[in-house]
């Protein structure tokens, strides 16, 4: 049976760009990856994901593209995880298959909404299932943990009602997919502010992961956002999840602020110069 890890302690990638190899030690729970332009932050959370694609078997491949990545327990085989891609953009031509979902879907953070709201419904269904099992037991304590497992729901809802209260949006708490009044009137997700959709997009993505370990990537978050939003990003992921591990790359000052300084690493830091008969060949190729 495929045993899962908790969280990544170590990324290793030999030759990146043919000239360096990086060793990161990470933390269970906050990893802040900083550096000028250029110098590989993308670069190593990418290759991080395709090592974790590969594993899963999302991308059939053996090349590894000098990619190791450590977990906390060395049996484990696996790891959930997700990624955060900020940056917006209109749907091309050849993305067929999110056009034919939904005629509102136009952009990637559409895209990405679209598919939240089906494993957003799986959640759902998966928690009422285990309060059904609890409120049917026989030991009163068991029946009353019931309650508790609605908790997690509530509080992404609260959060979400509270960053968009400026602008006088609601959650909809009557309905099963996500949806917002405004003013009464009913508001899809789709229609919401680039930095709206995205942060929507961030807290849901750890909603659905339901409290368990996993790992979430996100490379440069702090696009489209508010700087007070910025400042409670990892606040509030954490809330939602504690068992999240969280690796990102990010250039504002303000995602760190609230108390995130000591888990930033500098590229810097953890690059050095390919080096023995491998980092040779590298270098010659």
């Amino acid at each position: 049976m495929e045993k899962q890890a908790h969280y990544i302690r170590r990324i290793e990638i030999q030759g990146l760009w043919k000239k360096y190899d990086i060793a990161w030690d990470l933390r269970p729970d906050v990893n802040i990856l900083s550096g000028i332009n250029g110098v590989g932050k993308t670069t190593i959370l990418n290759r991080s994901v395709g090592y974790l694609e590969q594993l899963s078997g999302e991308i059939k491949s053996d090349e590894k593209n000098g990619v190791t990545l450590f977990f906390d327990d060395p049996q484990a085989t696996s790891i959930p995880y997700d990624v955060i891609r900020s940056y917006d953009r209109p749907l091309v031509m050849g993305d067929f298959t999110a056009k034919m979902a939904d005629k509102n879907v136009k952009s990637e953070l559409d895209w990405q909404l679209y598919l939240l709201q089906r494993r957003y419904l799986d959640y759902q269904v998966n928690v009422g299932n285990r309060m059904i099992e609890r409120l049917a037991a026989e030991d009163e304590q068991i029946r009353q943990q019931a309650a508790l497992l609605s908790l997690s729901k509530r509080r992404f809802q609260d959060l979400i009602d509270d960053l968009f209260s400026c602008t006088r949006k609601r959650i909809d708490r009557k309905r099963n997919d996500i949806a917002f009044y405004q003013d009464e009137e009913l508001l899809m997700p789709y229609k919401l502010s680039s930095g709206e959709k995205q942060m929507l997009i961030i807290l849901l993505t750890v909603l659905v992961q339901d409290n368990k370990p996993y790992v979430l990537f996100m490379d440069e978050p702090e696009a489209s956002l508010h700087i007070e939003w910025q400042q409670r990003l990892i606040g509030m992921i954490r809330e939602l999840n504690p068992h999240v591990q969280i690796i990102l790359s990010t250039h504002s000052p303000a995602v760190i602020m609230e108390g995130w300084l000591d888990t930033v690493t500098e590229v810097s830091d953890i690059a050095t110069t390919a080096t023995g008969l491998e980092g040779q060949k590298r270098e010659g190729e």
